[in-house]
């Protein structure tokens, strides 16, 4: 049983960083840059379930990544920034390519009948009380290792341990540790619950 990750490159000239982890949280990463590459993992391995960070929905109102103007932000957008979390909003600069391909692969995996979740391992990261990979990508992998993350190198990149982060945050959710935040024709977010 396997729980995917991955931190999804905008472009696919530049690295995707993938991740899957066991039921044992045993990790193995890689990198791919193609979509049919990334597909093709996604068969070979049949995960329970994908989380991609990328975002994979527009707001309601917005019939196009081209259009200018609002609607910005979606309910899951809202909720990070209630809570304080930092991000970039789907309408500036490269996060447009980064939602149109998210968009195009969640739906692809989908059709091979895997569910599909959108994840924000900074997000994520600020939840768990990790650094961002920008902060202290040691620190990270330390903090990864802390939660019971095995296998993890020195010499994984940032997009390796994002992408960990990513098949965390999935690992949550099939255990029910992670909530939805959220609505399906937006993108539904899947976020560490608030510890008591």
């Amino acid at each position: 049983m396997f729980f995917m990750g991955v931190d999804l490159a905008g472009v696919e000239t530049r690295p995707s960083g993938m991740a899957v982890l066991d039921e044992e949280l045993r990790v193995r990463t890689w990198v791919r840059f193609l979509d049919a590459e990334i597909l093709a993992d996604v068969d070979e391995l049949r995960p329970v379930a994908v989380g991609i960070d990328a975002p994979l929905g527009l707001p309601r109102g917005r019939t196009s990544l081209e259009t200018r103007g609002p609607p910005h932000f979606r309910i899951c957008d809202n909720e990070l920034r209630r809570r304080g979390i930092r991000f970039f909003p789907i309408t500036i600069g490269a996060m447009r390519k980064l939602t149109a391909r998210g968009i195009r692969l969640a739906e692809e995996i989908r059709r091979r009948n895997i569910p599909v979740y959108e994840t924000f391992p900074g997000g994520v990261q600020d939840l768990l009380g990790l650094p961002r990979k920008h902060h202290s990508l040691k620190g990270l992998v330390k903090g990864l290792r802390k939660l019971g993350v095995k296998n993890l190198s020195p010499k994984n990149s940032g997009d390796e341990a994002d992408a960990v982060t990513c098949a965390y945050a999935v690992y949550l959710w099939w255990r029910g540790l992670c909530e939805e935040v959220g609505v399906p024709d937006e993108g539904v977010m899947i976020l560490p619950k608030r510890r008591p």
